[in-house]
This record gives C-alpha cells, structure tokens and sequence, in this order.
C-alpha cells in the first residue's frame, strides 16, 4: 500500500473508513484464512473481558477491541 498512488504525506488518513470496511469485507469472505482475523477475534475478546470486568458491559468492550485491532491492521 505504500506505492498507492492516490495517498499522499497530507491526506493518508483520508481513506481510513474506505479501507477498514475492505478489510472488514475481507475477512467475512476468507473467514480465518484472513490473515486479519485471528488478531481481530482476539482483540474483540480481551476488549470484551475488560469491558465486563471494568464497566459491567462486555459488548462495548467487544467493539472497542475488535474496532482498534482492525484500526491497527489497517493503519499499523
């Protein structure tokens, strides 16, 4: 992704959302052959566990996780 010749030193978190919901979409056609999805799973299951432990409410844990895990694979 480095030689995109549409991104730019200014603008390179212009495409964020476009990239993430691709990749997104990738993982939910390659399931686990994804080399994005095991990091994902797993973020979204450490977000939820210390999302129940600390506020009592796993799933925002879960999203939490599993969005900044996908963030990190995108915009490592």
């Amino acid at each position: 992704m480095a030689n995109d010749p549409r991104r730019t030193d200014d603008d390179i978190d212009r495409y964020i959302l476009k990239d993430a919901v691709e990749e997104a979409k990738a993982i939910g056609r390659e399931g686990m052959q994804h080399p994005s999805t095991k990091p994902v799973l797993i973020g979204g299951a450490v977000g939820a566990v210390a999302g129940g432990l600390l506020l009592g409410a796993w799933p925002i844990g879960l999203a939490a996780g599993a969005g900044f895990m996908l963030y990190k694979r995108v915009r490592p």
